[in-house]
């Protein structure tokens, strides 16, 4: 008894967050605990993450393995309304009419005889990602197709194959959207003896109307991919699933992904109006989960802001989350690349910003040209990043090489900082998050002046239910706001 007392105080405040199913809540209004929800603020906030790591007793891989659900706050002339519902995957309503976990995952083999490895699919989470389009909302995985729900109350509609999406088609988390054309850009990584990258091109409907295929060295880790102007940049790490394991069962896709260190990281430039390959080479090894921004420079360079690792041991991290108690060391910090397109020869790389951090995001309207700010999650100064997770937010100003930070305070962690742009000043912008309060065991939406993010809040909301710690999410501004 005393060794299990000891454990459990060895926990940090963010892991109640996780430690039981999240719960959903139908629309209610939102309280304002303090100031005032800004006039400029219209539209809707949509956030996706792991809400459900324990079924009849088990607990799931991986924080990556969590049933996906989706929080909406939608701000009106009237307040603010919130809505949360679990995403009604196949997966996700077998398992609860089951009352216990049936399929495998990223991190986690399917319980019970080996032949349930071969027998069984693994479960389409829906956990990743969301996309705000004119009708629908999707929830995003990589491993899979996407998921439509309704705008407004979240109502599962089913698998969505976007017109052009066949069997054995992923479609990936992280989605790159033209704000000048509306167009849409993303990929899925087709596993094989190698793999094929599959790189899709949707119009402002999320209707796919173009796609190419490229096969791949073996089977990498791709999560995240550049939009910058003219061209989309791959960015490859150095890791391999070894297949046999997965293939038959024996092991999880998270524990078969070796990192190589005899490899580069391979650089794949892609025309975005043909889809087709302009050049490829190989450069120094790294790992990264995300992207902030991309953009061709006056000189024809293509410039690359990234959250860069050393290796992959942020995977062992992010396997931790989901137990309450992390002890693996992974840092990540901000870096830019200046690449040369036609060459793929590194003209530049460099650390730009030397805090821990992730989740880097630019205003929309930037996306694939330059942008003054990044965004981003980082460590609170002080703590052991070995046992925490983020708790607080900041903007990164490129031109004077400056950081903001809003501290979140003590066992208070918040969500990847979204940026909304003000619909009565397009000079002006908020950004949101949502903040998980370990010293009450609640959750709030929190919403700063994007220029005064070491300021108060403009507003913080009251959500219902505590919303476990989340991935991605987006904006969507009302219309004719």
């Amino acid at each position: 008894m005393q060794t299990i007392d000891k454990k459990k105080s060895t926990k940090k405040a963010w892991a109640k967050a996780l430690a039981q199913p999240a719960k959903e809540f139908p629309p209610t209004q939102l309280q304002i605990l303090s100031g005032k929800i800004p006039e400029g603020l219209r539209g809707t906030l949509y956030r996706n993450g792991p809400a459900r790591l324990e079924r009849g007793g088990v607990h799931v891989g991986h924080w990556f393995d969590g049933d996906g659900a989706i929080l909406a706050v939608h701000f009106t002339d009237s307040g603010a309304t919130g809505v949360y519902r679990y995403v009604q995957t196949a997966g996700y309503q077998e398992e609860e009419a089951n009352g216990r976990l049936v399929y495998g995952n990223y991190g986690m083999t399917a319980p019970g005889p080996i032949w349930n490895q071969w027998l069984k699919p693994i479960k389409n989470a829906a956990n990743t990602n969301v996309l705000a389009l004119p009708d629908k909302l999707l929830a995003l995985w990589e491993g899979g197709k996407p998921h439509s729900l309704d705008l407004q109350n979240l109502a599962t509609l089913g698998e969505d194959d976007l017109g052009g999406l066949t069997v054995g088609m992923p479609y990936s988390a992280h989605y790159k959207r033209d704000p000048q054309t509306g167009e849409i850009f993303n990929f899925g990584i087709t596993p094989g003896l190698n793999a094929t990258l599959n790189i899709y091109r949707s119009n402002r409907t999320g209707k796919i109307v173009q796609k190419a295929s490229h096969i791949l060295e073996g089977v990498p880790l791709v999560h995240d991919f550049v939009f910058a102007g003219q061209y989309l940049i791959f960015c490859i790490p150095p890791v391999r699933l070894n297949l046999l394991p997965t293939a038959i069962g024996l092991s999880d896709f998270g524990h078969c992904l070796e990192w190589q260190s005899n490899k580069g990281t391979q650089i794949l430039v892609v025309d975005r109006h043909t889809l087709q390959v302009v050049s490829q080479g190989e450069v120094e090894p790294w790992y990264q989960w995300h992207f902030a921004n991309g953009y061709v420079d006056a000189s024809g360079s293509v410039i690359v802001d990234m959250v860069r690792y050393p290796n992959f041991q942020t995977n062992q991290y992010l396997r931790e989350v989901a137990t309450g108690e992390t002890h693996t060391l992974a840092v990540s910090t901000l870096w830019r690349m200046c690449l040369d397109p036609i060459s793929v020869k590194v003209k530049a790389m460099a650390e730009i910003m030397d805090r821990h951090c992730e989740f880097p995001v630019v205003p929309p309207q930037h996306q694939g040209q330059t942008s003054r700010q990044t965004y981003l999650t980082l460590h609170r100064t002080g703590v052991d990043s070995r046992k925490e997770i983020f708790g607080a937010i900041a903007r990164f100003d490129h031109k004077t090489d400056t950081l903001t930070v809003a501290d979140s305070g003590e066992n208070r962690y918040p969500s990847e900082p979204i940026y909304t742009p003000d619909s009565q000043n397009p000079e002006k912008g908020w950004v949101m998050t949502v903040v998980y309060d370990g010293n009450c065991d609640c959750s709030e939406v929190w919403v700063y002046d994007a220029d005064r993010l070491d300021e108060e809040p403009a507003c913080k909301l009251e959500l219902p239910s505590v919303i476990p710690h989340s991935f991605h999410g987006t904006w969507k501004p009302q219309a004719n706001a």
